[in-house]
């Protein structure tokens, strides 16, 4: 689904785009003419040749690779990830043969008394056709092929012996070139298309797995498991935790780990807020599942009635952007592509939620928690409202396009959603749902796309000069996009947070970073043996 830009741009230079995958913001800034990096001098006039061949494929390479994330966002980090080189000699052959034969295939057609030599060469373009048609790989080829390339050789030969008109020739490999990338566009399109399908669409075991506790919810006896804790979900002295969450797996070992890796759990408590399709599945989950001494509690979002607001009817999770930038103040500007994640329009009604509460945690479902918690209660937030990880590589002054005329610190980080500590109190006596409603009604919204999209600007000016730094070792993001993240960051973090497309519970997810959250799942549940969810 495509996000849409909520306002056109007004700046002939700068421009705004939206783009969802969970939904993926585009955002360009005052681009400026983009000059190289200077080459570096070299003894000889040979390693100089050689240097500047080197810089310039570096920089094609880099720009291409940046203008590639630009329009398909993180597609491309997973295509090169998983990019092959090409072994197979022999189809390489005979892809070359065909390019050039049909290059000359038209101007020897015109030549007279070469009748002959059109039709032997018509001929060979056929078969090589057809047996590319049927092969992919060289084991896949015919066993006359390599008589075939001798015969293709010999009449290129001749053809380029003919005196032809270099300028058709040239005109008709350019054509062949040109339509040879408009079909490896396609075919990018295509796979991007099929990638991004892919990582939003549930994969068929866990849609099983909701399906099949459904239905087990409404044949079973009913269950009185959260009323006998009803006392625990408005205490203000124990230890609440808030997951926003359609993936009850994702949920649980958010929960699990966080439970596992602390040292008392007599007191923690965790509201999951979900939607009415997961409700009763979820319900029954963390009913036949336990969590030492937690708590577990399951809300249907949909049915709270401190919904007031047309904007936060329907649950709205975190909402995940990548936004790509170009630095004006650099003496070499170059794209870069960052990914953010922020607060959803659901996360702006958790004071009207809770009430009672004082504090409280917010974990993403893709979270995964590796040390215990407890210090972070006895954090001093100095008077702010959120204690987030902050993230400078994008300012707010890079998105002044999308923010608006609104008034921001230009200089001010942004800040990343998935590991917060909330102060509610604060929240309340700074009417942060106020900010956020008056907010949503100046963008005007208008449909889904749009409004999923505000959720960006909105977060980023809601919380303006109310954002605790939290130290960074107590998050480390990335793991769901980034193939780089070093192994031993993950080991010192205290947790682990999969923003980003490739999920670990998908197939996609990138496998070197699946078992930290793999050591997690419930072990032994007959409903995931069933719907062949393995751990």
């Amino acid at each position: 689904m495509d996000v849409t830009s909520l306002s056109e741009s007004k700046d002939p230079i700068g421009q705004v785009a939206i783009e969802d995958v969970i939904s993926h913001a585009k955002v360009v800034t005052t681009p400026q003419r983009v000059t190289s990096q200077p080459l570096l001098a070299s003894n000889t006039k040979n390693d100089g040749k050689e240097s500047r061949k080197n810089n310039i494929k570096s920089l094609t390479t880099d720009e291409t690779e940046r203008s590639c994330q630009l329009e398909f966002g993180t597609y491309c980090l997973w295509s090169w990830e998983h990019k092959e080189m090409m072994n197979d000699s022999t189809i390489k052959r005979l892809k070359d043969q065909l390019f050039v034969a049909r290059a000359y295939y038209p101007s020897i057609a015109k030549l007279r008394g070469q009748e002959n030599l059109t039709h032997e060469l018509k001929q060979n373009i056929q078969e090589h056709e057809h047996m590319l048609s049927e092969a992919i790989l060289d084991g896949d080829l015919p066993p006359l092929v390599a008589r075939n390339i001798q015969k293709m050789d010999q009449t290129i030969a001749r053809a380029k012996s003919c005196t032809v008109d270099c300028k058709n020739v040239d005109k008709k490999l350019r054509q062949i070139l040109d339509l040879t990338e408009d079909e490896a566009l396609f075919h990018k399109k295509q796979s991007a298309f099929l990638y991004h399908l892919s990582v939003q669409t549930m994969p068929k075991s866990l849609h099983c797995l909701s399906m099949r506790l459904t239905v087990e919810y409404f044949k079973s006896p009913p269950m009185d498991s959260a009323s006998s804790h009803a006392h625990k979900f408005e205490n203000p002295e124990l230890r609440h935790y808030v997951i926003f969450s359609r993936n009850m797996l994702a949920a649980s070992v958010a929960i699990n780990s966080t439970v596992a890796n602390s040292e008392a759990t007599e007191d923690m408590v965790f509201h999951v807020l979900t939607d009415g399709q997961n409700y009763y599945a979820m319900k029954l989950w963390f009913a036949r599942n336990s969590y030492k001494e937690a708590t577990i509690r399951v809300l249907n979002f949909e049915e709270l009635n401190n919904i007031k607001n047309e904007g936060t009817a329907k649950l709205s999770l975190t909402e995940e952007f990548h936004v790509s930038i170009l630095d004006a103040d650099k003496p070499s500007i170059q794209m870069r592509t960052e990914y953010l994640s922020v607060f959803g329009h659901s996360h702006f009604i958790l004071p009207e939620i809770f009430k009672n509460l004082k504090k409280v945690v917010v974990l993403d479902d893709d979270v995964v928690v590796q040390h215990d918690l407890s210090s972070l209660w006895n954090l001093d937030l100095e008077g702010k409202v959120n204690g987030a990880v902050e993230f400078c590589g994008v300012k707010l002054g890079q998105l002044r396009t999308y923010l608006g005329r609104n008034i921001y610190d230009a200089d001010s980080c942004a800040w990343i959603s998935g590991f917060n500590i909330l102060d509610l109190e604060k929240w309340r006596e700074h009417n942060v749902t106020g900010t956020y409603l008056q907010l949503l009604q100046k963008l005007q919204t208008r449909g889904e796309a749009s409004w999923r999209g505000a959720a960006l600007p909105i977060s980023l000016l809601a919380f303006q000069n109310l954002i605790h730094p939290l130290d960074d070792r107590w998050t480390l993001s990335g793991l769901g996009h980034d193939f780089g993240v070093n192994a031993e960051a993950i080991g010192n973090a205290v947790s682990l947070h999969y923003n980003g497309n490739m999920k670990p519970w998908l197939e996609l997810g990138i496998p070197n970073y699946k078992k930290y959250w793999k050591k997690f799942l419930p072990q032994e549940e007959r409903f995931m043996e069933e719907c062949n969810v393995s751990p």
